[in-house]
């Protein structure tokens, strides 16, 4: 049986909000078989659950947030993503604040602190929702459009295209396409931090957001060039991130998908709109599991191999 996995132990991680520039400390708990991913706010006069599904999503603005009743959690794309890379299922994450700490801009440090803790199989059959039909959303026309799809695929496999007219993007690969089932998020696609320009930056912080970043937790450029002492960390930095991104958010549809994402352009509110039409349509997908591990997806069975 493909089996469901939580964490071994507890771990714990300290950080800053990206756009809130908020202390805040997240405790990572095991959680039994068929949680989820639950967010609770422990610092509010009553604890408040927040599970991870589509519908909890409440805005996409410049990061995935989810909501139940007046409490919300911000950007949570990133550990999220890390969850995907890694098969985990079950997750309760304690959080201080409203906004999960942006850490170095990457998922590289979650999926550090879940190996860290340690996964573990539980005795529970892993539940996939499996794409059987073509699913699209989609803005726009030709280049200036942008747009989003799900087809049937007996994996996950995730390509994405971006198109940015700047100097230090042009330059990079601009397409990327990843298949989960390689066993090498960890690798190839956890390391690729966020990115934004001085000219945004300024703006956003003008309306109270991205009060908490800086070069130490983002790629940051002006009109011609990457400002970050190091540089790029890989060639294709920029469009792996948005893999990445992608694969937080579809990931809050509360299940591992079974399909062939393709994107142009496409951001988190796109990629939950993508969600919700797929839900929307209960004859484009099934929910399955595998008995046997050898029925699964190649590399589906150890996700969570080591660094």
């Amino acid at each position: 049986m493909l089996a469901q996995k939580t964490l071994k132990s507890v771990t714990r991680a300290v950080g800053v909000g990206l756009h809130s520039g908020q202390r805040v400390e997240l405790t990572l708990h095991p959680a039994a078989p068929d949680t989820g991913i639950v967010f609770r706010r422990v610092d509010l006069a009553e604890p408040v659950d927040i599970a991870v599904r589509a519908e909890a999503v409440s805005d996409t603005r410049m990061a995935s947030t989810i909501a139940h009743g007046g409490a919300k959690v911000h950007t949570i794309e990133h550990l999220m993503s890390a969850c995907a890379g890694l098969g985990l299922d079950n997750l309760r994450v304690d959080i201080t604040a409203e906004e999960v700490p942006i850490l170095d801009g990457s998922s590289s440090s979650f999926v550090y602190l879940l190996q860290s803790a340690g996964l573990v199989q539980q005795n529970a059959p892993r539940r996939f929702i499996r794409v059987r039909r073509p699913v699209e959303v989609r803005e726009g026309e030709g280049r200036s459009g942008k747009w989003a799809r799900l087809d049937p695929f007996h994996g996950y496999k995730l390509g994405f295209e971006i198109e940015f007219d700047h100097p230090a993007v042009s330059t990079t690969g601009q397409h990327f396409e990843f298949d989960l089932g390689s066993g090498r998020y960890a690798r190839d696609i956890a390391r690729a931090r966020t990115f934004g320009f001085t000219r945004d930056v300024e703006m956003m912080r003008s309306h109270g957001l991205a009060m908490g970043g800086g070069l130490d937790n983002a790629i940051v450029m002006d009109d011609v060039k990457v400002l970050n002492v190091g540089g790029l960390r890989d060639q294709a930095e920029f469009v792996k991130h948005k893999i990445l991104d992608a694969m937080g958010d579809l990931y809050i549809v509360g299940k591992p998908l079974l399909a062939h994402y393709t994107a142009y352009r496409s951001g988190h509110a796109m990629n939950n709109q993508l969600l919700r039409a797929l839900m929307d349509q209960p004859d484009a997908w099934e929910v399955v599991s595998f008995e046997r591990s050898a029925d699964a997806p190649a590399g589906f069975a150890d996700l969570a191999s080591a660094w």
